[in-house]
């Protein structure tokens, strides 16, 4: 079969044949048709120990041999993948989709929504709070400024370093209000686009932009944090936690049966608050090129067309 095929850790992919994955007790054939990639994907954190060649992971949606359509996560039976025209996956990971669910929804759905609902639900936003998106031009910051207001925020803001990409989700509601960060008074620019502090933080990168976000808060903040795309270590002066709560949040640590609960529930939302999110769209055959992009953050969710 024809798939997306890593040799070795933190290896780009080269398209190319791959051994069939062959039926197995508690493990679901798919035919996919749709595959994700997402920056955990990139990372190769989630290939230690796996055997190489593997195809990249990844989330997907397709077909399996009952015919029900069904979406399944990153959590492939190795060395297999979303990026393959059929890969394996455990039978718990593997979830129907509802007939009005388009393929990309499902996917969006799924682990960024996931890594954005569990974490705002945590820091349980009152009504008319104010509350700051740290990374917002990415697929999850996108879903978390639309599921802030949902759950009461009075305001919501995004901050990233893309200004060019902050503009698009201001310009279309998304935002309130947005920061370029990367300034020279970074601090200065959040609280102005607080009108004072901030009382919840999601944060998705970690490093500075998570320390000067903690200058922007008011008593009794959350901040709640579950990405290191700006840096795993920092230099935490304690003064600024005072009176505030940091919490570091794994979204992906929970059975299968939570996970899917979540994402139906994710669904369900997406449709009636009509959740917006931007896509990059690629084949099979252009892997490198979608793995590239992913790389250089997209802002967008990348996904490809595995049938041709």
């Amino acid at each position: 079969m024809r798939a997306a095929v890593i040799s070795e850790r933190n290896a780009p992919p080269v398209v190319g044949d791959f051994r069939e994955p062959e039926p197995q007790d508690g493990a679901v054939l798919i035919d996919v048709d749709t595959a994700g990639l997402g920056g955990w994907d990139v990372l190769g954190a989630y290939r230690l120990g796996v055997e190489y060649p593997c195809v990249i992971r990844g989330e997907g949606v397709g077909r399996a041999p009952d015919g029900r359509r069904v979406y399944f996560g990153e959590r492939s039976v190795a060395p297999f993948g979303a990026w393959a025209e059929r890969t394996l996956v455990p039978a718990a990971e593997v979830w129907e989709v509802p007939d009005e669910v388009d393929d990309k929804t499902a996917i969006s759905m799924g682990i960024a929504a996931t890594g954005a609902i569990v974490p705002l639900e945590k820091a349980a936003i009152q009504k008319g709070e104010k509350v700051l998106i740290l990374g917002a031009t990415g697929t999850l910051g996108q879903i978390a400024l639309q599921l802030a207001r949902s759950m009461g925020a009075g305001k919501v803001v995004g901050a990233a370093r893309s200004a060019e990409a902050l503009m698009g989700l201001k310009s279309r509601g998304i935002a309130d209000e947005v920061v370029t960060l990367g300034g020279t008074d970074d601090v200065a620019a959040l609280k102005d686009a607080a009108a004072g502090g901030f009382d919840v933080v999601l944060d998705l990168v970690c490093g500075q932009p998570m320390l000067t976000a903690l200058k922007a808060t008011n008593w009794g903040a959350r901040i709640m944090t579950i990405g290191t795309g700006a840096g795993r270590q920092v230099n935490l002066d304690i003064a600024d936690l005072l009176f505030r709560s940091l919490s570091c949040i794994g979204t992906g640590q929970r059975s299968p049966a939570e996970r899917e609960q979540i994402w139906r529930r994710l669904l369900k939302i997406a449709k009636e608050q009509d959740i917006q999110v931007d896509y990059l769209d690629y084949t099979l055959d252009q892997a490198a090129e979608a793995w590239a992009a992913q790389v250089s953050g997209p802002h967008a969710k990348i996904t490809a067309s595995i049938r041709r």
